[in-house]
């Protein structure tokens, strides 16, 4: 059985549209409670939330019958209050627990509410059960109710773009890491197969990997010689090669036995996951042992294109946007359309592109959820020609500067005021990427493209929240002076 949101309150429990924040905390928490509660209580919002998060039931169970589960508005709550706190999931339960506001906001304040409690692994369940397209249509609601509040709902839309790198949480890659990476899940696959199926020769699963790690640590350690002595240089090259390839020919063994493994699986009733497992991480193990031959055995360069930089996380991508101290950064690049009143109106994760690969679809997407968008700004790393005539066809006013040298009406048309104007305001776009990355989107702690994707879309949400919180908050702390 799964709700919405259980709208009788139990006896003692206040309404979530009474409840009451320090205007004065400097606190994220109460922003972002505030903000979630101006959206409950406007009846039009809520109603339009409701109906987006009731897209999570399935269609094929019936949410009246069964055992109860975690109403859908909280796990919307605790989804963007965990994300917005930058925090894990052992912080959320404890907060969903002891926080009081937070569980007014939950439904659980009272004197007949005291038992409810949550723990962990409902918790981290239920709060994956949001989806990115989901959050993208309550995101449209958000942005709406923000500008209502401000009373600019009627006022043309007046964006800018700009994309920046939500890292992903992996260790620096070198091909003899990853290769220790693939043989570690390989052989503790083949292990999980001796128990499971009484497969042969891997007993001793645990040690085998201890030995393989061995070699890895001591090819890790060793490093190129600095002597200007050619000779000394040389003994050193070989004392690298001579590690390597000790390392590479004890994982070949273990490949070899792991293969004969798989061969004794091939038939065998509910095998499939362990044969999937060892057959992926083995096939990395190949190609790692295959680059490490050609890079130090041979001194060949590697093409970028061959290169892997996770195992777990295969998605991730090597990053150099040529930033002052920071010479690469490894995840995917994010990009943003934010308009002058510093809400996010839009995002898109960009897997293999580049800023001039997205920059039309981002705004016709943008366009079709606020069709008030009147202007967009962008950056030179964003420029073609291509896109600058279907952004005109798109937009009324686009300010893309472009690359290079310019002709006379290239000048003519960046020397306009409004280009000019919006030129000077595009900087602003920074600061919402810089509170993005200090409210969880400095990397993503969780595994798979599609996980990904759905914390992206939570960090936009609940910032456009906080948002929201932090202007009524504000607007509490100015009567508070006036009165006085």
């Amino acid at each position: 059985m799964r709700q919405i949101h259980t709208q009788q309150c139990q006896l003692g429990q206040p309404p979530i549209e009474k409840m009451h924040f320090d205007h004065h905390s400097r606190d994220d928490i109460p922003q972002i409670l505030c903000g979630l509660q101006h959206l409950y209580s406007d009846p039009d919002t809520q109603k339009i939330i409701f109906e987006h998060l009731e897209k999570l039931i399935p269609t094929d169970v019936d949410a009246n019958n069964g055992r109860p589960g975690m109403d859908l508005w909280n796990v919307f709550v605790l989804a963007t209050v965990r994300v917005n706190l930058n925090c894990d999931v052992d912080r959320v339960v404890e907060l969903a627990n002891e926080h009081r506001s937070l569980r007014m906001m939950l439904g659980h304040e009272g004197p007949f509410a005291l038992d409810v409690r949550y723990c962990r692994e409902t918790v981290r369940e239920n709060l994956y059960l949001v989806t990115d397209e989901v959050l993208a249509d309550i995101n449209v609601a958000i942005v709406c109710a923000g500008h209502q509040l401000l009373g600019k709902s009627d006022v043309p839309l007046l964006a800018r773009c700009d994309s920046f790198v939500v890292e992903t949480d992996i260790e620096y890659p070198t091909d003899i890491r990853l290769l220790n990476d693939a043989m570690r899940k390989v052989i503790m696959a083949c292990g999980q197969a001796y128990k499971q199926f009484g497969v042969p020769n891997w007993r001793n699963h645990k040690d085998n990997h201890a030995s393989v790690n061995r070699l890895y640590i001591r090819a890790q350690r060793i490093k190129h010689s600095s002597s200007k002595d050619p000779a000394k240089k040389a003994a050193q090259q070989d004392k690298i090669i001579q590690a390597h390839q000790a390392f590479i020919d004890r994982a070949g063994f273990f490949l070899q036995r792991a293969q004969k493994t798989l061969d004794r699986l091939e038939n065998v009733p509910g095998s499939e996951a362990l044969c999937a497992e060892i057959n992926y991480y083995g096939f990395w193990a190949y190609h790692q042992i295959d680059l490490i031959q050609r890079r130090v055995m041979s001194g060949e360069k590697i093409p970028h294109a061959e290169k892997i930089f996770s195992l777990f996380k295969p998605y991730s991508e090597w990053i150099s946007k040529g930033k002052a101290g920071v010479s690469q950064e490894l995840g995917l690049r994010v990009c943003i359309v934010e308009d002058q009143f510093g809400f996010l109106l839009h995002h898109q994760v960009m897997e293999q592109q580049t800023d001039d690969k997205v920059a039309v679809s981002i705004v016709r997407e943008t366009k079709a959820r606020f069709p008030n968008l009147r202007l967009c700004s962008f950056d030179k790393g964003f420029w073609s020609t291509s896109n600058h005539k279907e952004l005109e066809e798109i937009l009324d006013k686009v300010v893309l500067p472009k690359k290079g040298s310019l002709s006379k009406e290239d000048r003519e048309r960046q020397s306009d005021p409004e280009f000019v104007q919006a030129r000077k305001q595009h900087a602003a776009v920074e600061s919402a990427i810089n509170a993005l990355e200090v409210h969880g989107l400095d990397f993503c702690p969780d595994y798979g493209l599609d996980k990904f994707k759905r914390y992206v879309a939570l960090a936009v949400v609940a910032r456009n929240i906080q948002k929201i919180g932090a202007i009524l908050l504000q607007r509490k702390r100015d009567a508070e002076k006036r009165q006085a």
